[in-house]
């Protein structure tokens, strides 16, 4: 049975028209994948489905008949739940008010809390999650956030569900956890939208497949007749030969060294080189010390013991600033929040970290700024309309390029990258593996954590495995498999 059907969406933002007549059906008790690279109109698609935008032209029909979606509430009366990608949580709450919020559980003009943890327990028992009704939700790990989220949606007794990388953000026994949920939810009629970058995801569990590209619908398979290369090249409009640009660069003499480094708790006794011209990858489960071991040495977090060296001279690194100013710079895992300022413009992203090159008499010149900025978006094809652009309204790819190029423009010697194409499309990854190759071949060196393997081996020339804090080991490219990797990750669990 045909669930939803929309036809001929098109949508326009100030003149600049983003859908240009996209058709979309979902069936019962069908998981639909819904395919595109970051600003292909996939959210936006969504986001006028869940009520959030109105469509200028298209019908949209809910189990045969047509409805107007006016507002968000209204989607949701009409059967429509959504999971954003970016959670938005209230953190002063607890996991149960933040589940029923607007609709709590009363007796008289009271909220009844009894009833309402208690109807909480009960959908997080059904689903297998471990969390507590009465913590809030902002002392929960990102991953428990998630599955709060996921169990919203479901207490809302949707008959469709958007999941806009409902993973990004998971672990793995998670996103077995939750693909259990959404086998449970298509044997009750549910209809379940999917939108993932992860492509093993997506042949796993969908049934229907549509790929956008540009803000115009491309096709729709059956899953089972199609693969991976197929759906690639409908996503990017061309075959993607070099997925992972790796280029050979000659690696020359150490530049970088971290000797001995430990905190109580997170990582012990961790020493490491790093020559110039290498990728440097860092790899390991949830919780080995990855982002923890950067922070440290970014200064963000003070270790116990351990020693830094750039090109044999010892450093003291107390904060981020004294890191930035002795070369070392430091992409976030967490580029919403802690990358970009979302509310200002892709220009003033870039140039935030350097005001002091463009400042005369306390003064910022705004034409040297002007031609900085020009040259960061051709060299790094940044997609904007204008330079004033608000950050936050690209596309995740070009998001994460706003953020390289603020650091890129500093010319740090080393360059850390967490997690630096996570939520980003297969065609922007590819951008980004070019810049990360060009960076490295003038001298330079990149340390990237992944938790991607297939890009871990794919694009580093060395990868160190920590696990539990602790070294696992070091292996050359000639040494790279996942077995390998997967030994080293667990040695010390």
């Amino acid at each position: 049975m045909k669930l939803l059907e929309m036809q001929g969406i098109e949508k326009s933002f100030h003149s600049v028209q983003v859908l240009y007549g996209i058709d979309f059906t979902l069936k019962s008790g069908n998981v639909h994948a819904l395919m595109g690279e970051n600003g292909a109109g996939k959210s936006t698609l969504m986001k006028i489905l869940a009520g959030v935008h109105r469509y200028d032209k298209g019908v949209i029909r809910i189990e045969g008949k047509e409805v107007e979606l006016t507002t968000p509430k209204h989607a949701q009366e009409m059967g429509i739940a959504m999971i954003h990608q970016e959670l938005s949580p209230i953190p002063e709450m607890t996991v149960a008010e933040n589940i029923y919020l607007g609709r709590e559980p009363r007796k008289g003009p009271f909220v009844d809390y009894k009833k309402m943890y208690e109807m909480t327990e009960e959908l997080l028992r059904s689903l297998k999650v471990a969390v507590d009704p009465r913590a809030k939700i902002g002392s929960l790990k990102v991953a428990d956030q998630q599955l709060v989220e996921i169990a919203k949606a479901i207490s809302l007794n949707a008959k469709i569900i958007v999941m806009d990388e409902p993973t990004s953000a998971i672990t793995d026994k998670e996103v077995e956890q939750l693909f259990l949920i959404i086998k449970d939810l298509k044997t009750k009629g549910k209809g379940i939208i999917y939108i993932s970058h992860k492509m093993d995801e997506i042949f796993r569990i969908s049934d229907d497949i549509t790929v956008m590209r540009d803000g115009h619908y491309v096709n729709t398979w059956r899953a089972e007749d199609i693969d991976n290369n197929i759906l690639i090249q409908n996503m990017v409009g061309r075959e993607l030969d070099d997925y992972f640009p790796k280029q050979k660069v000659q690696i020359k003499d150490t530049l970088f060294e971290i000797r001995g480094f430990t905190q109580q708790g997170k990582f012990e006794d961790i020493s490491f080189q790093v020559r110039k011209g290498e990728i440097f990858g860092i790899a390991g489960l949830v919780g080995a010390g990855r982002t923890e071991l950067m922070h440290a040495i970014f200064g963000l977090d003070k270790p116990d013991t351990g020693e830094i060296y750039l090109e044999g001279k010892k450093l003291t690194i107390r904060k981020p600033q004294d890191a930035i100013r002795q070369g070392i710079a430091y992409v976030t895992e967490d580029r919403k929040q802690e990358g970009l300022v979302l509310q200002m413009s892709v220009a003033h992203n870039i140039t935030l970290p350097s005001m002091d090159v463009f400042k005369r008499t306390g003064l910022i010149t705004s034409a040297k700024e002007s031609a900085v900025v020009k040259k960061e978006i051709q060299d790094l094809r940044i997609k904007v309309h204008t330079p004033r652009q608000q950050a936050g309204n690209l596309s995740g790819g070009n998001q994460q390029k706003v953020v390289l190029a603020k650091w890129l423009i500093k010319h740090p010697k080393v360059l850390i990258l967490d997690e630096p194409t996570r939520g980003i499309d297969v065609g922007a990854k590819t951008e980004i593996y070019k810049l990360m190759c060009e960076y490295v071949a003038t001298g330079n060196t990149i340390i990237m954590i992944s938790s991607e393997m297939p890009e871990v081996m794919g694009m580093s020339d060395r990868i160190m495995v920590l696990s539990s804090g602790r070294l696992g080991g070091i292996l050359n490219r000639a040494e790279f498999g996942q077995e390998s990797i997967m030994k080293m990750a667990v040695s010390h669990v």
